[in-house]
């Protein structure tokens, strides 16, 4: 069967129906059936429950607390690198951007704008840049952290789709990370700008912020921004928020794929990536990503 087939029964699915019951569930405290729901999880996915500060089942009042679990100390040592991996996962491609075009399957490319939600002057800072596109499976580690060192200048909540991310469906559906809903983080860094795309999919209950909280739901008709200045550590809407390299940033509950985009214009770095990625490969968060070119 083609690709192109096995993802039109998702173009029939209310998605955004499956969405509002999915995260009712994996919201739900229903003691019981929300212990068997996790420990069913586990077995279907094979979870290292062994990384876990918690590693009891029993012990999760939701399926969202499991889902977003804490890993012990040490569990993800972090890579001496200009950029490291912010996730557990698979790669799902990476590489330079063509001019503003980013590559997500054979076939298949789309605009830098259209992932960051229209903003063709945003877009312009990445054209002739880099990209990794990060997949997250149902039995990785959900939280997001920095890769690198960063002050956030802005947010932006992108409506759209919510097809699922997986790879049959990156090579099915055109334009999917553009299409499918998503949280835009800007971050000024030592090196230039970096965008942090979270992107969202079927059953993903909602994106997390650890400065803003949850971002959706409510799903927004329309694109919302919100800009942070100033200096300091510190968080909250209109003050800059400064987060260290490793730290987390955010978390998916339910779901799903990371979108990063460097910078090609003049005067900022290059960067070379961890030789060893390839399509495909599994990753860890901490691993090397990327140093900057000599």
């Amino acid at each position: 069967m083609s690709d192109r087939l096995a993802v039109l029964p998702q173009y029939l699915f209310p998605k955004k129906a499956i969405n509002v019951f999915s995260g009712w569930v994996a919201g739900s405290a229903m003691g019981g059936v929300t212990t068997a729901i996790i420990r069913r999880f586990i077995r279907r996915y094979d979870v290292n429950m062994g990384e876990a500060v918690n590693p009891d089942p029993a012990s999760y009042a939701t399926f969202n607390d499991f889902f977003t679990r804490a890993l012990k100390d040490g569990a993800r040592p972090l890579a001496d690198a200009d950029w490291i991996c912010p996730v557990d996962g698979a790669i799902s491609q990476f590489g330079a951007i063509e001019r503003d075009q980013i590559f997500q399957a054979k076939g298949h490319h789309y605009s830098t704008t259209a992932l960051l939600g229209g903003d063709a002057a945003l877009a312009a800072q990445f054209e002739h840049g880099h990209f990794a596109t990060l997949y997250l499976s149902p039995r990785d580690y959900h939280r997001i952290h920095m890769p690198c060192a960063g002050t956030l200048r802005r947010m932006v909540y992108v409506p759209g789709d919510l097809f699922s991310v997986n790879p049959t469906t990156a090579r099915g559906v055109p334009g999917l990370f553009a299409r499918n809903e998503r949280v835009v983080c800007i971050f000024d860094t030592a090196r230039g700008p970096l965008a942090l795309v979270l992107v969202g999919a079927t059953i993903v209950g909602s994106m997390v912020t650890v400065w803003h909280g949850q971002v959706n739901p409510p799903r927004r008709p329309t694109v919302m921004e919100w800009l942070y200045e100033g200096a300091g550590e510190g968080a909250g809407e209109g003050r800059a928020v400064t987060l260290a390299q490793g730290a987390e940033m955010g978390r998916f509950l339910l779901g799903s794929t990371v979108v990063l985009l460097w910078p090609g214009k003049p005067g900022a770095s290059g960067l070379q990536f961890n030789p060893d990625w390839a399509p495909g490969r599994a990753i860890r968060l901490g691993e090397r990503m990327a140093d900057s070119k000599a």
